[in-house]
Parts: structure tokens; sequence; C-alpha cells
């Protein structure tokens, strides 16, 4: 029984069976249902059962479509990270792995972006709740390590390829993050894209591998024409044919 009264109640919905898809509307109303209980009585004071009563649905929806309370204000990860995984996955020969990075973190931002209220309501709540900041940080370690796997793959055959990987999947999610909390703090105003492109460009900028440098050393008094024949001589064996 719910620990809350005055509740209004809707009566539950029939199931779908075992032979039938579910609902489509379920879900939404779900989390609908959630968010308006949050708003009225707080993170805390919600329960799984003040949730379903609300949503007019049963508690075994609930757990058909979200794990934990927790995974409910994040409705639209899985399936975020899902097409992220499956974008980076096609890219196996894609000369620009860095911005092939980039690019799958503009999937979640674009997500954001999609709806800004909720997202921008979402953001107030899990700024003030622990377990959903805790939550958050799982949701954000999965990003990471689709995109470091990515990234160790086709950085298998340079030097520290596996550092490299891992440094430039922080890079991406760090710069993400900054410009997309940049962003819901201005209450969702603007371009998030845009926002969140001038940060990872920097980062594409800074981790590709048409960054890499190539040293010479030669003696300070040395005339131009001998630093630039050097220059050609160690160029062609540069480790990407450059």
């Amino acid at each position: 029984m719910s620990k809350q009264t005055g509740r209004p109640q809707q009566p539950a919905r029939a199931e779908a069976t075992s032979e039938e898809a579910p609902q489509p509307s379920i879900r939404e109303d779900l989390v609908a249902a959630a968010f308006d209980l949050f708003t009225e009585f707080g993170y805390d004071a919600t329960t799984i059962d003040d949730i379903v009563r609300r949503a007019g649905v049963s508690r075994r929806s609930f757990f058909r479509y979200f794990p934990t309370k927790e995974s409910i204000v994040f409705p639209d990860h899985e399936q975020t990270l899902a097409e992220m995984v499956d974008y980076l996955n096609a890219g196996s020969t894609d000369p620009d792995p860095v911005g092939r990075a980039c690019n799958a973190a503009r999937l979640v931002v674009r997500m954001y972006a999609t709806n800004a209220e909720f997202s921008v309501r979402r953001y107030g709540l899990t700024r003030s709740v622990h377990a959903l900041k805790t939550h958050e940080i799982s949701v954000v370690w999965q990003y990471e390590r689709a995109l470091a796997s990515y990234l160790q793959r086709r950085f298998a055959t340079l030097p520290e390829g596996g550092t490299r990987a891992y440094v430039t999947a922080a890079a991406v999610v760090a710069a993400h993050n900054y410009g997309l909390r940049a962003w819901l703090r201005s209450g969702g105003i603007g371009d998030a894209v845009a926002v969140v492109d001038a940060a990872l460009d920097l980062v594409h900028r800074s981790w590709s591998t048409d960054a890499e440098s190539v040293v010479i050393v030669a003696r300070a008094d040395a005339p131009m024409w001998q630093v630039v024949r050097q220059l050609e001589d160690v160029w062609p064996r540069h480790p990407e044919g450059r």
C-alpha cells in the first residue's frame, strides 16, 4: 500500500497477454506519472506503488519497462546507448575514428535536445537526489566504456593505443558533459547541439591522429632548407602514412 494518502487513483488498465505486444503508451504514461509525483511529493517520498497507481497500471507493468525507480528517470538512455554502439560498430574502417567517437556523443545530446523541457526537469531532479546522481554516473560510464572499446580497436596498432583510447574517450565524454550541462543550466535555451559541438571540436582537434606532431632535431644555426629536407625525409615514415 502506498505510504502517501490523498492521491488520485486510476483503475488499472488491462495487461497485455504474452501473445500481444505491450501497449506502446504504458512506458510514457509511467514516466509522466513518476515525474508528476516527484514534483508534487518529492523523489524519496514517492514509491513505485504510487507511480503505477497514478499511471493506472500494475507493478508488473512497471518492472516490464524499468528495473528500478532510479531507471525511470533515465528512460531514453538504454536505447541511445544501443544506437551509439551500433553507430560505432559500423565505423570499423572510418578514417577518422576520433571524429566518429565525437559524432557518437552527439547522438546523446540530440536525445536530450529532442525534449528540452523534460531534460531540464530531469537535470534539476538529478542535482538534488543523491541516488540519481549515482545512477547518472553509471549511465555516463557505460557511454565512456562504449567509446573506449571502439577506440581501443581502432588504435590497436598505434604506440600506447590502449592508453590513447581511454584518454580520448574520457575527453569526449567530458567535453560532451561540459557543453550539455551548460545548456541544461541555462534552462534549455538555445541550440544544445551547437553548444556541445564547440567542446567536441576541441577534442577532435586535440586527439585526432591528424594532430600528431613530427619532431625534428636540428642545430640552431642550420639553414631552413636543411630543416625542410629533414622534414621531407621523415614525413613519409609517419605511422599514419602522411
